[in-house]
């Protein structure tokens, strides 16, 4: 005969509260940019990276035809201004069927807030929202996966950029890389000297 008390070690067990596993913490939406799981859940403030140590990585197309950089100074992005950003470009480039959105960085900082007012002391603020830190000369933004028409291509980009802070400027796959504020244009090759022919005094006369 089944008895309620029976039942009651597996119901409680059913209605026990799942633990979250450590490590993970913040609201994730569906229209969020956000890592899945991070190892730290506060992190210090830290500075916008300088490349000073002469590498290009990240300031080229890997993926896409045509993408956007900054020209300006380095910055801190936050996830809604990314997220915004990739909208608007997704959505001006949906007149072209299969194209496609590459975003070259990516939101992993978790940044907290103490209140106005607060005494000093007492820890760390709440977590607040996610950001990244990009230095002078990284690409954001690529486009690409069809052939798409430059017009196109460079007035999406342009209408994302506007929704980012800093300055930035349209590349192609044919743009050098930046090292900071300068451009590493591709060496020219040299022409060859043209041998000269010594002549021997008997030969001169």
């Amino acid at each position: 005969m089944f008895s309620l008390l029976s039942a009651l070690p597996t119901l409680r067990h059913a209605t026990a509260p799942v633990s979250i596993p450590n490590g993970t913490f913040g609201a994730r939406f569906r229209n969020q940019i956000a890592p899945r799981k991070v190892k730290y859940a506060k992190r210090q403030k830290g500075r916008i990276p300088i490349p000073t140590g002469g590498s290009t990585r990240g300031t080229t197309l890997a993926y896409g035809e045509y993408g956007i950089r900054i020209k300006g100074q380095g910055v801190r992005f936050t996830a809604k201004q990314l997220a915004t950003a990739e909208e608007v470009i997704k959505r001006a480039i949906k007149v072209v069927k299969g194209a496609k959105l590459y975003m070259r960085v990516f939101p992993d900082i978790p940044v907290c807030i103490k209140g106005n007012e607060t005494r000093m002391g007492k820890g760390k603020g709440t977590f607040e929202f996610w950001a990244t830190r990009v230095p002078t000369g990284r690409v954001i933004f690529e486009v690409g996966g069809v052939p798409i028409r430059e017009e196109i291509a460079r007035e999406a980009l342009r209408l994302g950029a506007a929704k980012l802070p800093t300055t930035y400027e349209f590349i192609t796959r044919n743009s050098p890389p930046r090292l900071g504020n300068m451009l590493i244009e591709p060496l020219s090759p040299s022409i060859p000297p043209t041998p000269v022919t010594t002549l021997e005094p008997s030969q001169a006369s």
